[in-house]
């Protein structure tokens, strides 16, 4: 019935590889991906159509007149949320749950949620999602001592690598799986049953949607997984992630979509802006200004954008969710720098949280409790579903750019960031520390992003009118690999990792089209980079 490939075991997961890859979850796999291969092609190709569409026609995105009955519609919700994911105040984000201590001190916290990554902060090396399901199968079953209970324990919310991603090391009928069936696939066969009968799952976040045509996909496979699980219709919820500038015209689509399956929306910053430049970045119009400086949640594209985002969700009784504090708290409680940063992040979540939002996420585990003692103080009861912004968002305020330039300091830090996520990646890691902050893949791409467009449109900078060229980049990014192995003292293979990183990052923003996503690139392209640096280290 099925032909499927398998790769070996990943060194040193003989055991977990086994126990995962049983001969029923195999043939579970070949069923879940040989029904929904030629859909997921389709969603692909209907990405790349939409993007010639606007190119050929200099057109913009636009709420589609086709689905105007479902938007005007007030009589539909979405599925009641359930009593797990009532309150979802503060989430920990960019969890790679191959990282197995920071996952196990996350199930300690006393966080709502815990986004269990295997997308963003993750590199998909074959070795990181096998331990990272495998890790996610211990807790749920609680197989690990001095954990609570799954059902005691911080939500689990599941994140799958998102449809550009595809998983080389299994082939069924001599194709190799969309990345998120694999994930997905996995974690359901072994984990949803038990999460099901604890009320406390199973529960996804589904990245970078484009389209209420890919939450009909993803509803489907929903369905059809309950289905040969035995589990009850509606069993599986799902927070969408609003990460691209196309998604956010169809929110209430997607939504309606899911509406048996809904867990929400979210909205984030650095991945939705990034959309920007890989569907419009050619076109003068859309030129970005330094997010270093001009680029926050304040700025009216993306206020309009979290503001119609909480309004969509809460008429139709779903949960609105905003993106993650990335910033660091230094280890010493009584210094200035550790108040600084708290005093930053409370700044920008309490903005947050007065238009509207129900939770977000933070990476430091220990800006949890006083992200959860800001609630208390702002709030009332565990969500702010009642919270309807009485806002009209309109096809402008969802396209406007903001005003600026861009700065020295902003080129810099977006090389920076470029490179290092590279070399991170090339040593099979997905996110960093750089800053005070964690970087991972969304603000890569939003880094690389803005160098590809700066280049592009010839932009001058603020502190001395030099033109953004290939060569002013070239001679920048030369400055920061020395910097980065002045102050770090890197051995002979991590420096010759971070030149093989810096080679990638000139040779992806001087491309003359826009690769659409750094991690497609990286994982389709140069394989055989990652392999060689993480065999050798």
């Amino acid at each position: 019935m099925y032909n499927v490939e398998l790769s070996d075991a990943p060194f040193g997961l003989e055991e977990e590889f086994n126990a995962l890859l049983t001969p029923d979850a195999i043939h579970f796999l070949a069923q879940l991906t040989s029904t929904f291969n030629n859909k997921v092609d389709k969603i692909l190709w209907n990405r790349a159509a939409r993007k010639v569409e606007l190119d050929l026609t200099n057109s913009y995105p636009n709420f589609p007149l086709d689905t105007a009955h479902i938007r005007n519609d007030t009589k539909w919700r979405v599925a009641a949320v359930p009593r797990r994911l009532q309150n979802r105040h503060v989430d920990i984000g960019d969890t790679a749950p191959y990282q197995t201590e920071r996952f196990h001190r996350a199930l300690m916290s006393s966080a709502e949620g815990i986004q269990v990554d295997f997308d963003d902060g993750n590199c998909p090396t074959f070795y990181n999602q096998i331990k990272g399901i495998f890790n996610v199968c211990q807790v749920v079953h609680n197989k690990i001592p001095g954990l609570p209970p799954v059902s005691e324990a911080p939500v689990l919310m599941l994140r799958p690598r998102a449809w550009n991603m595809v998983e080389h090391n299994m082939l069924i009928n001599g194709r190799e799986l969309p990345g998120p069936l694999f994930d997905f696939g996995l974690l359901m066969y072994h984990t949803g049953r038990r999460l099901h009968e604890s009320e406390c799952g199973p529960f996804f976040y589904l990245s970078k949607v484009e389209s209420f045509l890919e939450a009909r996909l993803w509803n489907q496979i929903f369905v059809w997984t309950e289905e040969k699980l035995s589990l009850p219709l509606g069993s599986i919820k799902a927070t969408v992630l609003i990460e691209s500038v196309l998604a956010s015209f169809e929110m209430e689509e997607i939504l309606y979509e899911l509406k048996d399956h809904s867990a929400g929306l979210n909205c984030g910053i650095w991945d939705y802006s990034a959309s920007f430049v890989s569907k419009f970045g050619h076109r003068t119009d859309f030129l970005l200004p330094d997010r270093s400086k001009y680029v926050n949640m304040e700025k009216h594209f993306l206020k309009s954008y979290m503001d119609l985002l909480v309004k969509t969700c809460h008429r139709r009784g779903a949960l609105a969710t905003g993106g993650m504090a990335a910033l660091l708290l230094p280890k010493d409680k009584d210094s200035a720098e550790y108040q600084s940063v708290t005093a930053a992040v409370t700044r920008l979540k309490l903005f947050e949280i007065k238009a509207g939002v129900d939770g977000f996420m933070v990476y430091d585990i220990d800006l949890v409790a006083p992200m959860q003692k800001l609630f208390q103080e702002h709030t009332s009861g565990p969500n702010q579903l009642h919270v309807i912004p009485s806002v009209n968002i309109t096809q402008s305020d969802l396209l406007i750019m903001p005003a600026g330039g861009v700065t020295l300091f902003g080129l810099k830090y977006n090389i920076a960031v470029g490179i290092l996520f590279i070399d991170a990646w090339l040593k099979g890691e997905g996110h960093f520390f750089y800053c005070g902050k964690v970087e991972d893949s969304a603000t890569a791409e939003i880094s690389r992003s803005q160098v590809w467009q700066w280049i592009r449109h010839q932009v001058k900078l603020e502190d001395d009118n030099r033109m953004v060229t290939r060569g002013l980049v070239r001679a920048l990014l030369q400055q920061v690999v020395c910097q980065l192995v002045h102050e770090s003292q890197l051995s002979d293979l991590h420096e010759e990792r971070l030149q093989t990183a810096a080679e990638l990052f000139i040779e992806i923003v001087l491309k003359r089209d826009f690769p659409e996503f750094i991690t497609t690139y990286l994982n389709l392209d140069h394989t055989f980079l990652s392999s060689k640096f993480q065999v050798r280290s």
